[in-house]
């Protein structure tokens, strides 16, 4: 596999990546049974790393750190990596489950509800004919503890799955794929609300929307109780802070030139 074009924004590693090269790597990682995990990186991720410095390691530890938001685009861009596009974190869902399909790699669903994973299940197989999906479930929401997660490894051994799919939100499912990295013989992927999207249970935002960047102001309008601080505080925020990282990164470029 190619090495990886990262970027530090803000402290968070973001790595250069597509759908396609990063279903490439997962496969790989399947095929070898590696156990690591995957973060879609949003600026709620970057921001809770900013204020929580043990929560930003656990992000730069993941195998993968895809540029889920666009601003985390569009500063990759601007930090060199001109040819960047967006891999979001449904859609890097969707993308592996037809490549799994295609593979006959079977995956394991994790997170959500009972009654959510029930209907995504039947989305994504009426959607991916031949998708194995070795197994589901949905952990209470309530931390587990020690014997629990156990519990829940050993069902997701059984079950045969070589890629587990962790929608249990920010920064939840983060710590989860942590924890469980070099006990869990998988590649964990965590997919943030896609399960949610996916099985009809949240309405996702129009693709136009996304294309502009706007998909923050749909989801902030639909659960406004939920997203208020992450997207009021945390948004702006990021800009300034980021502005302040370009700022320094060119004063110091200048600086060397002369």
């Amino acid at each position: 596999m190619p090495l990886l074009q990262s970027r530090s924004i803000l402290g968070t590693r973001i790595d250069g990546t597509s759908y396609e090269d990063a279903c490439d790597r997962i496969q790989n990682w399947a095929r070898e049974n590696v156990s690591c995990y995957i973060v879609a990186a949003n600026v709620h991720v970057v921001m809770t790393g900013y204020w929580n410095r043990q929560f930003q390691k656990v992000v730069n530890g993941a195998a993968l750190v895809t540029p889920d938001g666009m601003p985390l685009v569009l500063g990759l861009r601007l930090l060199g990596i001109r040819d960047q596009s967006r891999v979001y974190g449904p859609d890097l869902m969707l993308a592996w489950c037809d490549r799994a399909a295609q593979q006959g790699i079977p995956i394991y669903l994790y997170g959500g509800t009972e009654s959510m994973l029930e209907k995504l299940r039947v989305n994504l197989e009426r959607r991916f004919p031949g998708l194995a999906i070795a197994g589901f479930y949905a952990p209470p929401f309530r931390p587990l503890t020690r014997e629990e997660e156990a519990r829940d490894i050993d069902r997701i051994h059984a079950s045969g799955a070589l890629v587990v799919l962790v929608g249990l939100g920010c920064p939840k499912q983060e710590e989860w794929m942590a924890r469980q990295q070099g006990r869990l013989q998988a590649v964990m992927i965590g997919v943030g609300a896609a399960f949610s999207f996916h099985s009809g249970t949240v309405s996702q935002a129009p693709r136009w929307v996304m294309a502009w960047g706007l998909e923050w102001l749909y989801r902030l309008a639909m659960e406004p109780g939920r997203l208020w601080r992450r997207y009021l505080i945390n948004n702006p925020a990021f800009v300034v802070l980021f502005a302040i990282q370009l700022m320094t990164g060119w004063l110091h470029q200048s600086r060397k030139q002369f």
